[in-house]
């Protein structure tokens, strides 16, 4: 069975910086043309943060473009978010996401993904 397993959350400060990380396991990150990373807070719809496809194409938020970068290992089977310059705004429950389907577009769209993680907490103080 297929997991992916997010870690690296916790609170900072305004201005600082995490790194998060998905893990795959029961399969090779390399079976998946897209993971991307997606954040939900309290009360608000869940929005693409970044994406990342197998050919190394990525996308952004526009509220995180220049302070977030999505990247992964293969040889680890794991997907990272490095997080810098947070605001309090960044504040949520961030998950991962995979999907297999070789296809182009919605990368930062929640009913493009199948496979989800459990979501890791991030919390920035002012």
């Amino acid at each position: 069975q297929v997991q992916l397993v997010e870690s690296g959350g916790g609170s900072v400060q305004a201005g600082g910086s995490l790194r998060l990380s998905c893990e795959v396991s029961g399969d090779t990150i390399a079976r998946y043309w897209v993971m991307g990373c997606f954040r939900q807070a309290p009360g608000r719809e869940r929005e693409g943060v970044a994406s990342i496809n197998s050919s190394c194409g990525v996308s952004y938020g526009d509220s995180v473009k220049g302070r977030f970068t999505i990247s992964k290992d293969n040889g680890r089977d794991t997907l990272y978010l490095q997080m810098n310059n947070l605001k309090p705004e960044d504040t949520a429950m961030y998950y991962c996401a995979a999907d297999r389907a070789y296809e182009f577009g919605r990368t930062l769209e929640t009913t493009r993904y199948n496979d989800w993680g459990q979501g890791t907490q991030v919390t920035v103080s002012s």
